[in-house]
Parts: structure tokens; C-alpha cells; sequence
């Protein structure tokens, strides 16, 4: 999938295992926005992920997208609570832009491969939380013009954090 955004033009591909220092590296300067993560336990999302992408501009490695499918021994408290609920799913564990990519259409189109991805295998729903405490601002206001809504809250990590876990709906 391709996008231009304001003269910058945004392609996704698969992730290679030549992506996994960049990807290690965008997921540290994102926390606490995204869980921490050590390389191992990236390399196994990206193995287990149904959605495994980078974003890149210019041949750069900016942004990346990890979606999970249901039915993995995965100890995530969120995807959890989704698996209790939902049968059928994509379930968005990591979504990170580099900040300097930031409003110019990166994360955007990362979301509209995984919605194309879903929908083409009649996944009915994409899933993900986005941080209530630490309040992510930024990410709620991004989401919500996604089209998606809230239909939880939790706290994880042993209380220090509070989401709020959200749905898009690709078919009724």
C-alpha cells in the first residue's frame, strides 16, 4: 500500500528481520505510549503477528504496525481482555510512528492496510487500547477520527496504567 500525504509519500511492506533494530528502536522512544519491549519478545510478536508491517519513506524505516490474531498464548493483559470478548479479530499490540513522521499521514496509512487486510478476510473487527493514564492525547484524538470507540477500560501493569480499549467495526 502506498499514500502520498503532503508531498511525502508513505509505503508499507512486510517486516524483514533487517527491521527489527529499527523497530526496537522506535518502540524504546515510544514508551511508555507502547509497553517495553526487549528483542526477543519483538522478534516473537513479529513471528506471531498476522500484520507484521513497516511504514517507510524515502527508503526509511518510520513507523511500524504489529497485529495480532486471536487464539495466541499471549500474555498481554489487553489482548486478553479482547479475547475474552471477541472471537474473530485483529488486535493492533503496536502501532508507532517516529515523531519527526508524526501528522503526516504514516500512521494513517498503516491503519488503512490493516483495515484493507481485515476486511479482505472478513475480520469484522480491529482492536487496540490506547493509554488513559499516562493520558495519550495525542493517540485518543488520532483514533477517534479512525472511526473507533471505546468499549472498555482496565488498568495493567499492575495499576500504574489505565487504557481505554477500543473497536472499529469493518462490517456490521
Amino acid at each position: 500500500m502506498n499514500r502520498e500525504h503532503e508531498g511525502i509519500k508513505v509505503s508499507v511492506r512486510d517486516t524483514g528481520a533487517d527491521d527489527y533494530g529499527a523497530i526496537l528502536s522506535m518502540n524504546l522512544n515510544a514508551m511508555p505510549a507502547v509497553s517495553a519491549a526487549n528483542e526477543d519478545h519483538l522478534i516473537w510478536l513479529v513471528s506471531a503477528a498476522c500484520f507484521p508491517k513497516v511504514a517507510v519513506v524515502d527508503g526509511k524505516v518510520v513507523g511500524f504496525m504489529l497485529g495480532l490474531p486471536p487464539g495466541l498464548e499471549y500474555q498481554s493483559e489487553n489482548y486478553r481482555w479482547f479475547s475474552d470478548r471477541y472471537e474473530y479479530f485483529v488486535y493492533v499490540d503496536r502501532v508507532v510512528v517516529k515523531e519527526l513522521y508524526r501528522g503526516n499521514g504514516v500512521g494513517a496509512t498503516l491503519y488503512d492496510a490493516v483495515f484493507q487486510f481485515a476486511a479482505l478476510r472478513d475480520v469484522p473487527v480491529v482492536l487496540c487500547e490506547v493509554n488513559l493514564a499516562p493520558r495519550n492525547e495525542g493517540s485518543l484524538r488520532f483514533h477517534e477520527r479512525l472511526g473507533f470507540r471505546e468499549v472498555g477500560q482496565q488498568t495493567t501493569d499492575g495499576g500504574a496504567k489505565l487504557v481505554s480499549l477500543l473497536e472499529k467495526r469493518l462490517v456490521p
